[in-house]
């Protein structure tokens, strides 16, 4: 049966479901696209002039800059992988139609049709078919992780990262459920992965919703720090207003704000070594307080003395001719300027970790092109982070996540958009799903295992039954979202070399034992510790 979707304009208009309520809170309001989930705008300083600004160095003087780091000023950052996670709000498609999920031996070990056609496939377009056109298997696994060859997903990423990256990406698939249509779910692992070590030299974390989560979902109560509670920003402007170097440059250029800065550390340290408050404790406290006040200064108007500098606009491998956005795509669209955003804070270093809340993703309700159209975009956003981590010589990790999933009922949207694939008719939690991916610069991230079958399990850590709905037995974030959280951090550990760390950081996780949590890790180390 088929049907052609009626004809729109906007794809990117606000949802409005006759099955749903109307949408009041902000989650609700996110999911269906009422509110897009304000930009975070976020960049880097000096660094951002060299080709790897982790080897960089900041003007300041080579003594001064070796005792930066007792004061607490972190110069590259904590030295961790830059981690950035995409919620989607509403719902979205994950499996079947984008990543391709499959039973016990993994992603192709093939649910039956029907369980495709409930998650938008119909039978001639099941991965084990060919595509008439091209003769080749609906398979596409040039990223490492398989995905159906018409995945918009897939087709948004290889948008923005040339075929020359796709030989370092690879990623990893959790099939897991999550409830539908509600401000419960914990999914949001920023705050795990900022106890895994992830800081920055400016920011912790950063998020696109002035939550406290940084994001739509929540995160894990148990992991909720307000220390280091995620910063949002919104608007370009407020780029600039991330740091206050005060009058003293625009009075004097940059170089000689610097040296008077300084000089007055220097006179400072000078006179306190003279100093004796009469208790040795109290007097290195106070001693040391003054020190790192006066060397902060003069460290913020070396690094980011020129506003600019901060801004992802102005950053020739983001925005302009050879950027991976062109100046049309950066200045209309709000979702691209936000994924700059928090991709450059990320990748230079200046942010541990970032969340890019996109909303709209409630899509089911008969129109399978608006899905495709919004799934699309969501890619192109995943490719250029993939692509500015390659620009930047610096690892990714990569999560995508949403609350809840959606399913079809097999009737076909055959209008362009629609692309012969099954119209989103309710939401569905059985096929929900998580996935990430992970760039690596020095080649592709190695899967666990000795044999192509013990990989493909690594590859997709649980798995789905033949009708297409998660099996809730096959992994301890099957059916919990928290423990989706802390699989998601303990492959992020994992990538350092740092798994064993896992039990002494999360001491109440529920992800088991050792050799447990050795089945639910995908890949081997890409870095030892810190990069």
């Amino acid at each position: 049966m088929t049907r052609r979707s009626r004809h729109t304009n906007d794809w990117y208009a606000p949802l409005r479901h006759p099955d749903h309520p109307r949408p009041i809170t902000r989650r609700q309001l996110i999911a269906q696209g009422f509110m897009t989930g304000a930009a975070t705008i976020a960049g880097a300083g000096l660094f951002s002039l060299f080709a790897n600004p982790r080897a960089a160095w900041a003007q300041l003087s080579p003594d001064l800059r070796s005792l930066t780091e007792s004061c607490g000023i972190a110069v590259q950052g904590a030295g961790k992988i830059p981690f950035i996670c995409f919620d989607l709000a509403g719902g979205a498609n994950m499996v079947g139609s984008n990543v391709l999920g499959g039973r016990q031996g993994g992603q192709l070990d093939f649910i039956s049709t029907q369980g495709y056609s409930r998650q938008g496939l119909p039978g001639d377009m099941v991965p084990r078919m060919n595509d008439p056109l091209t003769g080749a298997a609906y398979i596409d696994d040039r990223l490492g992780l398989a995905f159906h060859s018409d995945s918009a997903f897939l087709r948004g990423i290889v948008d923005k990262l040339p075929a020359g990256r796709f030989g370092n990406v690879n990623g990893a698939l959790i099939p897991a459920r999550s409830e539908n249509d509600t401000g419960n779910n914990p999914h949001n692992p920023l705050y795990g992965i900022h106890r895994a070590g992830a800081d920055g030299s400016l920011l912790t974390l950063i998020g696109s919703r002035p939550t406290d989560s940084g994001g739509n979902s929540l995160a894990p109560m148990a992991m909720i720090n307000p220390e280091v509670r995620p910063t949002k920003v919104d608007r370009p402007t407020d780029v600039t207003g991330l740091v206050d170097t005060g009058k003293l440059i625009g009075l004097l250029d940059q170089d000689d704000a610097v040296a008077v800065m300084e000089s007055i550390y220097r006179l400072s340290d000078s006179k306190l070594n003279r100093v004796d408050t009469g208790l040795i404790t109290r007097d290195a406290v106070i001693k040391d307080l003054v020190r790192c006040g006066y060397l902060r200064s003069a460290d913020i108007a070396d690094r980011f003395g020129d506003p600019s500098s901060l801004n992802p606009a102005f950053d020739p491998d983001i925005v302009g001719p050879n950027g991976i956005f062109s100046e049309q795509e950066f200045n209309s669209d709000g979702e691209f300027r936000k994924t700059a955003s928090v991709m450059k804070l990320v990748m230079n270093g200046f942010a541990g970790a970032g969340c890019i809340t996109m909303g709209g993703y409630d899509y089911h309700g008969g129109r399978r092109a608006l899905g495709e159209v919004r799934d699309l975009r969501a890619g192109r956003c995943m490719g250029a982070c993939l692509e500015y981590a390659a620009r930047m010589n610096v690892p990714l990790m990569m999560y995508v996540f949403s609350d809840g999933s959606l399913s079809s009922n097999g009737v076909i949207d055959n209008s362009e958009q629609g692309r012969g694939k099954g119209e989103w008719t309710s939401d569905n939690q059985s096929t929900a799903a998580s996935f990430f991916l992970v760039y690596n610069p020095g080649g592709r991230p190695q899967l666990l295992g000795a044999t192509p079958e013990q990989q493909a399990r690594h590859q997709q850590i649980g798995w789905f039954r033949p009708d297409g709905s998660v099996e809730t037995a096959s992994s301890p974030a099957a059916n919990n979202v928290n423990q989706l959280v802390e699989l998601t951090v303990l492959n992020y550990l994992a990538l350092h070399g740092e798994q064993a760390n896992f039990p002494s950081l999360f001491p109440g996780h529920g992800l088991g034992s050792p050799t447990l949590r050795d089945q639910l890790t995908a890949f081997q180390p890409i870095v030892n510790g810190t990069i």
